[in-house]
């Protein structure tokens, strides 16, 4: 079944289309930040009666453009790094390109999700760079290396990586943040 075909059959059944559910969702609170999909998925399907696929077809309608095409990977970027973000555009477009120096063409890709950009080398996630308003957090996967001072155990924050770096301005990407990159990159080989 295409993406579309769940649209329809979703209209067919609630008499609602994605625009429809998006305005209900925000009257009852549920597209605030730090509400999670499941959250959403749970009351359509509680209040509408729409199977998971379904739910999670209109959740995922959101983040399509008017024409029902996924942002492409560079409008995904730019949105992430906008407002108050912005500051930190260059910073990541530095760090990426350092990542790409490790190794050959193409080996390093970045792709952007709604809070975070994360870094891969062959389909494998080695960093992610999330920007804030006044900091940026960035998470590097290097199993069984020990925290510091810096570069503390990323706990809870987000289990793709095993470290969590937190810089205040970006002058503080420095060399001991470019080691974290080389080894996050190195161990995802």
């Amino acid at each position: 079944m295409t993406f579309q075909a769940y649209l329809d059959n979703i209209r067919a059944k609630t008499g609602k289309g994605p625009e429809d559910f998006k305005a209900l969702a925000e009257a009852r609170g549920l597209l605030a930040p730090g509400v999670k999909a499941g959250a959403v998925a749970a009351w359509l399907k509680a209040d509408f009666d729409l199977g998971h696929g379904h739910a999670m077809a209109v959740i995922a309608s959101w983040r399509r453009g008017p024409d029902g095409a996924r942002a492409s990977p560079d409008a995904r970027l730019d949105k992430l790094f906008s407002g108050g973000r912005a500051a930190w555009r260059r910073a990541f477009d530095d760090l990426l390109a350092t990542a790409r120096g490790f190794g050959g063409a193409g080996d390093v890709s970045a792709s952007a999700a709604d809070k975070y950009v994360s870094l891969t080398r062959g389909g494998r996630k080695f960093a992610i760079v999330q920007p804030g308003a006044s900091f940026a957090d960035l998470g590097f996967k290097v199993p069984g290396a020990p925290a510091t001072a810096r570069a503390a155990a990323a706990g809870s924050w987000n289990p793709m990586v095993t470290h969590r770096l937190r810089v205040a301005e970006t002058g503080e990407i420095d060399a001991e943040v470019l080691a974290w990159l080389r080894a996050a990159y190195d161990a995802a080989a």
